[in-house]
């Protein structure tokens, strides 16, 4: 009995060292959930965000994973095949409006790997690409969806096109027009009315990120993104409210649009002034106020030179004519006048935006602030990016979540914006008969010739 006892004893001693070791082991696969097989990565779920021309499927992922993505028909569906993966959770159910989407389901595959298998209602063109860990999400791999068949016949496609000489003529005749002219009172791109009637003064507004951007978050887990939805849709309907005036909203939902794509969609819309609303953050917590900012000099140069790269290659010019060295000097020369004033343009109704803005208390600049947004850099819509206020500042955030002081600051913008169309009234609508009295034959001479000036770059094949 002895002799079993210490037998016992010594297996006990040998294993002492061993079953802490399990143990901890066990204890760091509970609390890993992210290591559910050697080699494999964990993808935590899914989410949808539905926008008016598209669909962005966002698959979480615990790390940058190996993937292939290919559609397959008859029925219209998107394979997701994922390597070395597994699914933690469950998939989102579509939204039932949405166009694109019917349904998301998935499976193992060759026993280790992932099959996510998106069914379609229609045959789709697919975009994707990974994201980095952000403040709100881990490792994602962004699926976007776009019909694959879009309607056609623009109608600018169904215009009439001059001859090359003819859109020389034109340009050249525009650019001596305007040096004939005082450029001292900046222009813009105005759309012209019906014969005998007036257009509305159009404005865009853009809600600041969205769907998978969040933006800045505040201490008490306030969204950027939700904040400027709200105040834009504050401000857009206030705009629609006024005689003359009609707002466009680049963002009318949770949902994410690209830089390029929200001044794409102003200028589709023809409008006369671009609005991006944001709501600022800083790592100091007392930092507070409001700031508008404008395009940098610097931002449009490069812009500019960006825009007509993009067009070098283009031999099709209006009517097969090829753009000659000449041309695309003139055109460079009529895109810096245009944007020039643009920037100029900008400046000015910034002021007036921020002026407003003093009526609500403190802002953070006291003068307009410039540089090189993105959103901003569109040639012929003079625009502005205004930070409402700093997200980041405990007091400013609950201010930014109240109602009440949400519809003050889309007042503040609307006064702003109205006091420079006062002043700077486009051709053709009601700002311009009532500075004028009867007509509007009063505008500025260089407001008619700076839109000569745009519409001749269009011509030029610079619809950007």
């Amino acid at each position: 009995m002895r002799t079993k006892i210490a037998t016992v004893s010594k297996l006990f001693a040998s294993l002492s060292g061993v079953i802490p070791q399990v143990i901890w082991l066990v204890f760091i696969f509970a609390l890993s959930p992210d290591l559910v097989q050697a080699g494999q990565t964990v993808v935590h779920g899914a989410r949808i965000w539905n926008a008016p021309d598209h669909t962005r499927v966002v698959l979480d992922t615990a790390a940058p994973i190996r993937h292939r993505i290919f559609a397959l028909d008859k029925p219209d569906r998107l394979v997701v095949d994922l390597s070395d993966a597994s699914l933690k959770g469950k998939l989102p159910d579509a939204n039932p409006g949405d166009l694109l989407v019917s349904d998301l389901r998935s499976g193992v595959r060759d026993g280790d790997d992932l099959r996510v298998v998106v069914d379609l209602k229609q045959p789709v063109k697919v975009k994707s690409f990974e994201l980095e860990p952000s403040d709100a999400y881990g490792h994602r791999l962004v699926i976007d969806l776009s019909p694959k068949h879009r309607r056609r016949g623009r109608a600018a496609d169904k215009m009439p096109k001059p001859s090359g000489d003819a859109v020389l003529a034109a340009a050249e005749s525009s650019a001596a027009a305007t040096s004939r002219h005082d450029r001292s009172a900046p222009s813009f791109l105005s759309v012209q009315p019906k014969r005998g009637g007036q257009r509305d003064v159009i404005i865009a507004v853009d809600a600041g990120h969205g769907g998978e951007d969040p933006g800045a978050i505040g201490r008490n887990g306030t969204r950027e993104k939700d904040v400027t939805l709200a105040i834009s849709r504050k401000l857009a309907a206030l705009i629609d409210k006024q005689q003359g005036m009609r707002a466009v909203m680049i963002r009318d939902g949770d949902y994410f649009v690209p830089l390029r794509q929200r001044i794409a969609k102003a200028r589709k819309r023809k409008a006369d002034l671009f609005v991006s609303i944001h709501a600022d953050a800083f790592t100091d917590p007392n930092v507070r106020g409001s700031s508008v900012y404008t395009l940098s000099n610097g931002g449009a140069t490069s812009e500019a030179a960006k825009w007509l790269a993009a067009r070098e290659n283009r031999a099709d010019l209006i009517g097969g004519v090829k753009l000659a060295e000449r041309n695309e000097v003139l055109a460079s020369v009529l895109l810096d006048m245009t944007q020039n004033a643009t920037i100029e343009h900008s400046s000015i109704a910034a002021t007036h935006v921020l002026e407003k803005l003093r009526s609500l208390g403190h802002v953070h600049q006291t003068r307009i602030q410039q540089a090189g947004f993105a959103v901003l850099k569109s040639p012929d819509i003079p625009s502005m990016l205004v930070e409402t206020a700093f997200i980041s500042n405990p007091s400013e955030e609950r201010r930014l979540r109240s109602e009440h002081y949400q519809k003050k600051l889309a007042h503040s913008l609307l006064q702003g914006i109205l006091d420079y169309f006062r002043d700077y009234p486009p051709p053709g609508t009601r700002f311009a008969r009532q500075r004028g009295g009867v007509g509007d034959d009063t505008t500025s001479d260089s407001r008619v010739h700076q839109d000569e000036s745009t519409q001749s770059l269009l011509a030029l094949g610079l619809d950007f």
